[in-house]
C-alpha cells in the first residue's frame, strides 16, 4: 500500500508531508485550542511541535492537507503502521485541522478519502485516540468507526495516557456513513 499517495476531494487535497510545510503546520499547531483535549497536549510549544512533523516525515505515511482553492495547508493527517498479514491493515490517525475548518466537514471528507484508498489494500483500518479527546472520538464514532474493547496505556510527561482503539472494516466502511 502506497502510505503517501497524493489524494484528492472534491475541496481537499492530501499529498505527502514535506519540510516545506513545517512553518504552516506550526502556525496551526501553536494554538493551544487545537491539542486543549489531546493526551499530548502541548504540542503547540515548538519543541514538542518539531519533534511530532519530524516523526510524521520519518513515518512515510504523513499527508499535508491543503485546501483546493489556494493550495495553502490547512492540517496534517497519517497513514500509519501498516500489516499486509491476515488481509491487512492500516492505521489513519494524527490529524489536526486549524480551528477555522472545524465543524465544516473536512474531516469527513478526508476520512473518506483515505478510507477509500485504505480498503483498495487492507481488509481493516484502525485508528487510537485519547480517552478524554472527546472531539476526536465523537468525529471517529461520525465516520463509521467502532470503538473496540482493545486500548493502549503509555505515560507522557508521568502521567498515565490511555488511547482507545477504534476500527473500521471494509464491510463497515462500504455500509457506512461516509458510503
Amino acid at each position: 500500500m502506497d502510505r503517501q499517495r497524493t489524494l484528492e476531494t472534491e475541496r481537499l487535497v492530501l499529498r505527502p508531508l514535506a519540510e516545506a510545510d513545517r512553518e504552516a503546520l506550526y502556525e496551526i499547531a501553536s494554538d493551544p485550542a487545537v491539542w486543549e483535549q489531546h493526551p499530548i497536549h502541548d504540542r503547540w510549544r515548538r519543541e514538542v511541535f518539531d519533534a511530532f512533523f519530524d516523526e510524521g516525515l520519518a513515518s512515510g505515511g504523513a499527508l499535508a492537507v491543503l485546501d483546493k482553492r489556494d493550495d495553502r495547508v490547512i492540517g496534517s493527517t497519517r497513514f500509519d503502521k501498516y500489516d499486509a498479514d491476515e488481509g491487512g491493515v492500516v492505521e489513519i490517525g494524527w490529524t489536526f485541522l486549524a480551528p477555522r475548518w472545524w465543524g465544516k466537514g473536512i474531516n469527513p471528507e478526508m476520512k473518506r478519502a483515505m478510507l477509500a484508498h485504505a480498503f483498495e489494500h487492507v481488509a481493516l483500518v484502525e485508528f487510537r485516540v485519547g480517552d478524554t479527546n472527546y472531539r476526536s472520538r465523537n468525529a471517529l464514532e461520525a465516520i463509521g468507526a467502532v470503538r473496540t474493547e482493545r486500548y493502549e496505556l503509555e505515560k507522557y510527561q508521568g502521567k498515565r495516557v490511555v488511547h482507545l482503539v477504534y476500527e473500521i472494516d471494509r464491510d463497515g466502511f462500504a455500509a457506512g456513513p461516509l458510503s
